[in-house]
């Protein structure tokens, strides 16, 4: 009769393990779909940076305060036109927000609100080790090759995320293909300090 329970809970353990593997391997196609639908000439790795940020928050673009805070001035200044959304969400746990640079440009979120914000993102999770990365970045590669999305440079793209990986490093900008369409200017934002500090500014004026 034990052994018998022990191969219920068993069964029932791989069936919950196997309906939340279902459940993320859904929500990483949302966010693949989201991304493709709004910008249809991203490539692998701007997918990849997308998932990234999603994990690692902006702290590996931070090296100084100070300089964080004048490359982000330079960019106000030189910008003379947005495109895309206020907000949207990164990878698909919604970790991270990118925010457009927009709602500082148009005066609906203070400058200082703004980069305190986005600063003290930066140590707001413990990101994962580059094998909890690797692992998590194959899975989700996994899911798109799945989906058989057709992407300009998939091949290179590929090569190279794995040749970044494999040297131990994580970082990636984005495809000179999504600069050219979408100049992307945005900053990463940590989500509840969105929910709470930034997104009722933007409410509140538009």
């Amino acid at each position: 009769m034990r052994n018998w329970f022990h191969i219920f809970i068993l069964c029932i353990s791989i069936w919950t393990t196997s309906c939340q593997s279902d459940q993320t391997d859904k929500a990483i196609m949302q966010a693949v779909t989201y991304q493709m639908e709004m910008y249809p000439k991203s490539t692998l790795r701007d997918l990849y940076k997308n998932f990234f940020q999603d994990y690692f928050g902006p702290g590996h673009i931070i090296a100084n305060d100070e300089a964080a805070d004048k490359y982000l001035r330079q960019e106000l200044s030189s910008v003379a036109e947005y495109e895309g959304a206020d907000y949207e969400f990164a990878g698909y746990r919604g970790n991270m927000v990118r925010v457009s640079l927009k709602v500082i440009a148009d005066g609906r979120v203070p400058y200082d609100t703004y980069f305190d914000a986005f600063l003290r993102s930066a140590s707001s999770l413990t990101p994962p080790s580059i094998e909890e990365w690797q692992r998590e970045w194959a899975r989700i590669d996994s899911v798109i090759m799945e989906m058989g999305i057709t992407l300009d440079n998939a091949e290179t793209d590929c090569q190279e995320i794995n040749r970044l990986l494999n040297e131990n490093k994580f970082v990636m900008h984005h495809s000179q293909q999504f600069n050219q369409h979408y100049a992307p200017h945005y900053r990463i934002i940590e989500r509840s300090i969105f929910e709470q500090e930034i997104l009722p500014l933007i409410n509140k004026n538009d």
